[in-house]
């Protein structure tokens, strides 16, 4: 099992700044590729970032790029997400994901089916 708990979120104006945080506890943290999905109210959960195993590799949704940076610190069990340039529409519960640490796994964590560990979420609100 592996537990993921995030911290970071808050209210914030547009324009604003913030970082989300998630610590990861029971697994080796390195054997997992993780990801940030986010749902707001109404909507259904969706991708806005993820980060291989090593933190080479990055990938982003359309909606968050050049604005939102992904990144690990595998010494710490900490993967963690800047959001710069909020906008009103970047308000949403946003989740830490790990897939499910099997070697076969994709590269990178980008879909809901391929989650195998979530966190409870942190409320992030971007007034306009």
């Amino acid at each position: 099992q592996v537990q993921l708990v995030e911290s970071g979120g808050g209210l914030v104006q547009a324009g604003g700044s913030l970082r989300l945080s998630c610590a990861a506890s029971g697994r080796t943290f390195s054997n997992y590729a993780m990801g940030w999905f986010r749902q707001a109210p109404g909507k259904e959960r969706e991708f806005v970032a993820t980060i291989s195993r090593s933190g080479g590799t990055r990938d982003y949704a359309d909606s968050v790029k050049g604005r939102f940076t992904i990144s690990r610190d595998n010494a710490k069990n900490t993967v963690y997400l800047q959001m710069n340039s909020l906008k009103p529409e970047d308000t949403a519960v946003y989740y830490c994901a790990a897939d499910r640490g099997f070697h076969n796994n994709p590269l990178l964590l980008r879909s809901r089916n391929e989650v195998g560990y979530w966190g409870q979420g942190t409320q992030v609100t971007v007034s306009s």
